[in-house]
């Protein structure tokens, strides 16, 4: 008797096993299917996997193990059997462009997907069992974020993925038109708009075919996808068929209308007419408390622990420096980890570059695809850094076409990390002095940069709701778009104060060859003292040289820029200080404008210095240029530096073409 209950114990523990090889599913009104998670069926029979939550998955099962493989018929051994499936699905996402990671039929040897992470992998993998022959996982996923690091295609396309989630073969989704000749028509897979797929597997060829193709139209000849594989050795002779999809941070709900599979045959056509509707809106508040509710708190409650685990384990990696005082910054404070990620863990073949403040990387935020350069930069001392945060969130909120956009910042540890949008064509220090670049910079290209930098001064000095003092103004602190738009940046350095009072003093900022000589007696900058870096910039654009250089044939000495264009002034050849890759290829009238600008700008004495609202006129040629004449006494060489003080930081350092020199950066370590 107990031998008896054993056994009966044991057979009711064993997995349910289908004695039949198809169903049907026409709607899944009191369809016998296993879901979990987040999923559930409609009054309607519309089977929902995601129900709009973030970061939830949710699966659907056929309840019973299918018999994937038959006896060959001259052997004992059992070999896998054909299959075909068809299903129609919708997925309906709160925004037109962005949507959740997608849905994937998948044909598995368990149904238990408790350890699969809730927000990526479909809800069929984790970080560690992504990728591993012991999964025994066939799907064929319909992804809609393109995931760099599982090398997707697009952010729209079909793939065949054997046990993880790095697709064998993908396609943009689309089918290929019999009405129209075969032409190719693109899919939208979160229009909103229902869609079928078939996929159809010949084990004796090895031939699989995935097919895709808006509701109603008849199957097309062509498939999207075909791949000859064996899947002889990723499916088990006995294995569950089913979909799964997860949420990220976008809300979508993915829905599945109907299901139709067979063994050994071709799937029954779905009835189109017995199909559930769509919902028109959103879901009721009914059914966000009596569904998305529960399942919030479930979750909430399984997140924690999970959170607290995953924190514990994390925390070192991912340790960030946070003060109460951030909280009313938080809207552009940017989290270590997503920074981290972004560049790759900050990996060297994504440097953009290094400087006297710190290094520079390319990165990409996966959940926008917006591509970003983070500086990363030594911070020692608390003090000031809140005046600094305080400051750099304000000129966050700048707009301008010529200014790079700071997106944000970031606090870890003796590091601070400022988030620019990146530009693709990089700096203009590197056009202007990398001998190995292929082209030289045009002069059209050089004029038109110097005004698009020259309204974006003009702007941050007269039209914002503050002004704004660049403090470093330079060729490499001049990024170029895709169109060789001039942009000012690097904000790293900026101060702010009222419009019509007096700017604080402060320790002397900047790069040689670029600072104004009245920093030296009063340490104070203003917009006139941007204004001389910008004539020190014009000359270089102009010259294609830096401002200040080593003339090797005078033992070493020091030889200014401006001094070098007042010389060729003087003698009459004031267009003979350009610069000569240019080959004589430019407008002698404006060629000559910019570089008298240039020596207006830089006169050392401020008050004889235009404003840069006057600058912008010249340049435009709305304002004429003042009289001007090399001999006149407002054009004090920057060999009289010195005498204003400047030689303490002539001689400490030494200068070549190739290194700017940075006098000390005051906001990071307590002197704003």
């Amino acid at each position: 008797m107990l031998l008896l209950v054993l056994l009966l114990f044991c057979t009711r523990s064993l997995p349910v096993r289908s004695s039949s090889d198809q169903f049907v599913y026409n709607g899944f009104t009191g369809a016998n299917l296993a879901v979990d998670d987040s999923s559930f069926v409609t009054s309607d029979g519309l089977l929902v996997l995601t129900n709009g939550t973030n970061r939830l998955k949710g699966h659907a099962t056929y309840p019973s193990l299918l018999h994937f493989r038959n006896k060959s018929p001259n052997s004992s051994i059992h070999v896998l059997s054909s299959f075909s499936t068809t299903f129609v699905f919708a997925i309906l996402s709160e925004y037109t462009d962005l949507s959740g990671y997608g849905i994937a039929l998948f044909i598995a040897a368990a149904k238990n997907f408790s350890t699969t992470l809730s927000y990526e992998y479909m809800g069929l993998f984790n970080i560690e069992s992504n990728g591993n022959a012991s999964n025994h996982i066939f799907a064929v996923e319909l992804d809609t974020i393109r995931n760099v690091n599982m090398g997707d295609i697009d952010s729209n396309h079909v793939g065949i993925d054997i046990n993880g989630l790095k697709s064998v073969k993908a396609a943009s989704a689309g089918y290929y038109d019999d009405k129209g000749n075969g032409v190719f028509r693109n899919l939208t897979m979160i229009s909103g708009e229902v869609m079928q797929v078939w996929v159809d597997y010949d084990a004796k060829r090895a031939e699989l075919n995935v097919t895709l193709a808006p509701a109603q139209v008849p199957k097309p000849k062509k498939p999207l996808l075909s791949h000859q594989v064996d899947l002889s050795t990723v499916i088990t002779e006995w294995a569950y068929v089913g979909f799964s999809s997860s949420l990220g941070d976008m809300s979508s709900r993915h829905c599945i209308l109907g299901w139709s599979f067979a063994l050994n045959g071709s799937a029954t056509p779905l009835s189109y007419t017995k199909l559930p509707k769509l919902p028109k809106a959103r879901p009721s508040s009914h059914m966000v408390l009596s569904v998305v509710l529960p399942l919030a708190i479930v979750m909430f409650i399984l997140t924690v622990v999970g959170a607290v685990f995953f924190l514990v384990r994390r925390r070192i990696k991912y340790a960030e420096l946070q003060e109460s005082w951030e909280d009313e910054f938080r809207p552009h404070r940017f989290s270590y980890k997503v920074l981290f990620h972004a560049t790759n863990g900050f990996s060297d073949d994504k440097l953009l570059g290094a400087g006297g403040f710190g290094r520079v990387y390319k990165g990409t935020l996966p959940a926008h695809k917006l591509e970003i350069a983070v500086k990363k930069v030594s911070h020692d001392s608390r003090q000031g850094i809140k005046e600094f945060i305080a400051e750099i969130t304000s000129i966050g909120r700048l707009e301008h076409k010529n200014l790079v956009r700071l997106l944000g910042y970031c606090r870890r540890k003796h590091e601070l990390l400022l988030v620019y949008e990146y530009l693709s064509n990089g700096s203009l220090d590197k056009h202007l002095h990398n001998h190995e670049m292929d082209r030289t910079l045009v002069w059209d290209t050089r004029f038109h940069i110097i005004k698009g930098v020259s309204l974006g001064l003009s702007y941050l000095h007269d039209n914002c709701e503050k002004v704004v003092i660049h403090r470093d103004i330079k060729a490499s602190n001049v990024l170029l778009d895709a169109e060789m738009n001039g942009r000012l940046g690097d904000f790293g350095l900026a101060r702010l104060y009222d419009h019509g009072t007096d700017p604080l003093t402060t320790h002397v900022v900047g790069t040689i060859g670029y600072l104004a000589p009245e920093l030296a007696r009063t340490s104070k900058s203003t917009p006139l003292t941007d204004v001389f870096s910008f004539g020190m910039f014009l000359l270089e654009v102009a010259c294609g040289r830096r401002p200040v250089l080593l003339d090797d044939t005078q033992d070493s000495h020091v030889c200014w820029l401006v001094d070098w264009v007042l010389e060729h002034w003087g003698k009459g050849d004031l267009i003979g200080s350009m610069d000569k890759r240019l080959g004589g290829n430019y407008d002698i009238d404006q060629a000559s404008l910019v570089l008298k600008v240039g020596l207006l700008c830089s006169r050392p004495s401020p008050c004889s210095r235009p404003v840069m609202r006057q600058v912008v006129q010249y340049l435009e040629g709305s304002m004429p240029l003042p009289d001007m004449s090399p001999t006149s006494p407002n054009f004090g060489t920057l060999a009289l530096l010195q005498s204003d003080g400047f030689e303490a930081y002539d001689m400490p350092f030494s200068v070549s073409s190739k290194t700017s020199c940075i006098l000390e950066s005051d906001c990071l370590s307590g002197g704003r």
